[in-house]
């Protein structure tokens, strides 16, 4: 019998895409904007799931029957096991490696000075310096305890750590650094790895976390290959495919940019900005290459891409920075919003060919925020705050223009 909510015969999926903690933050949005505006849309209730990084963080929830609205409740909650990305998970310093790495230093550091005293012309001083490389850590952060944090979670009644135990499909994405291959965690022959540690390899970004030993495969962040990998519910044959994109390039040279960034705001940022920019640039050009593969290999399949808008220079952020969540959020929420709206007419043709259809007044009631979902203790607290942090940053603004017109 098919589940409440289901029309027999469809299959829906759910593609979300990497994009560091923010990304994960922005999906939640994007996802309480679809399913609160979707008639008949159980996000809990598809028939399979892909997720990469980020993305992977979120999926594993939904399909441990984790809702929307509680993963909301969890980007304001500080109650203990309710917070979602909770920084103390997320930024354990990977003390071990650097002790490890660290050991080696003395040694080469004594071996170099004395190759630098007989002239960097001698060819043994840039093997030196390759032996330096060595001795410094491949990571900031460990991620064990993401891991960790996620099998207490599915440990719960009702929930399993276990991909062959879940009503619907789900699969992981990570990258075999030392072959270059996708590793789909939840197909067959890899179902067996627990859910907790194939997100655990899929969030392994190189450089910030630890690269992930899976039964002796070295797995790093799946967005390696590709940002979404939508092509692997499309292979397990979704034919309604909602995808979720948090990360594009901004567009920084816009009056309103320049007015809230400054002029030159990439350069001024210094690396790290430059960096977030140029990662941005290259998943995003992947996102559209691979949406248009997918369209081409499977033309009787409908696909719905959500994304936010270029010009939005608030989304404009360190993909770590942890305080600016709550904002990203409700910013999120309304950008999907907005989108559905501004698609509707294609959009809902779409739509009612799978059994669902758009909620135009609840699109068209423009004072509702991401927190109205939740109780009003924190909810209407968070969303009172948020209208009047956006009021004054509209005030600001105004007066700026005014003063710089005087």
């Amino acid at each position: 019998m098919p589940s409440r909510g289901r029309v027999k015969g469809r299959r829906l999926g759910l593609a979300l895409a990497a994009g560091g903690v923010l990304g994960g933050v922005y999906e939640v949005g994007a996802l309480r904007a679809l399913e609160e505006a979707i008639e008949g849309l159980d996000l809990n209730q598809l028939d399979v799931y892909v997720g990469v990084s980020a993305g992977s963080f979120v999926g594993s929830h939904l399909v441990n029957g984790v809702t929307v609205t509680q993963m909301v409740q969890g980007l304001v909650s500080d109650r203990e096991g309710e917070a979602l990305f909770d920084q103390s998970i997320f930024f354990v310093p990977a003390f071990r490696e650097m002790g490890r790495r660290g050991l080696q230093l003395p040694s080469v550091i004594s071996e170099a000075l004395m190759q630098l005293a007989k002239g960097p012309e001698d060819p043994s001083f840039i093997g030196t310096l390759e032996g330096l490389g060595r001795s410094l850590p491949v990571c900031l952060f460990s991620n064990e305890a993401i891991k960790d944090y996620l099998h207490r979670s599915f440990s719960h009644p009702g929930r399993t750590d276990d991909f062959r135990k879940l009503r619907q499909k789900f699969f992981v994405v990570a990258t075999d650094l030392e072959t270059g291959q996708g590793v789909v965690f939840g197909s067959e022959g890899l179902d067996h790895v627990p859910i907790s540690q194939a997100v655990q390899a899929s969030t392994a970004v190189p450089g910030i976390y630890q690269p992930v030993d899976v039964e002796g495969r070295v797995c790093v962040d799946g967005v390696l290959l590709k940002t979404m990998h939508a092509s692997v519910a499309l292979d397990h044959g979704a034919d309604l495919l909602f995808c979720v994109n948090p990360l594009v390039p901004m567009i920084t040279g816009s009056e309103d940019a320049r007015e809230a960034l400054g002029r030159r705001a990439i350069q001024r940022g210094g690396l790290p900005t430059l960096l977030s920019q140029s990662f941005r640039i290259l998943i995003h050009s992947r996102v559209g290459l691979g949406i248009e593969r997918s369209a081409q290999n499977y033309p009787d399949r409908d696909i719905m891409l959500f994304q936010p808008e270029r010009t939005e220079h608030r989304l404009f952020t360190n993909l770590f920075r942890f305080h600016s969540r709550r904002r990203v959020c409700e910013i999120a929420y309304q950008q999907t919003r907005k989108d559905l709206w501004g698609r509707r007419d294609l959009l809902g043709g779409v739509l009612r060919k799978r059994g669902l259809s758009l909620r135009l007044d609840v699109l068209a009631d423009t004072s509702r925020t991401v927190w109205d979902c939740i109780e009003p203790s924190s909810g209407k607290s968070s969303s009172l705050t948020d209208r009047l942090d956006a009021t004054l940053r509209a005030l600001e603004a105004s007066l700026g223009q005014k003063a710089a017109k005087a």
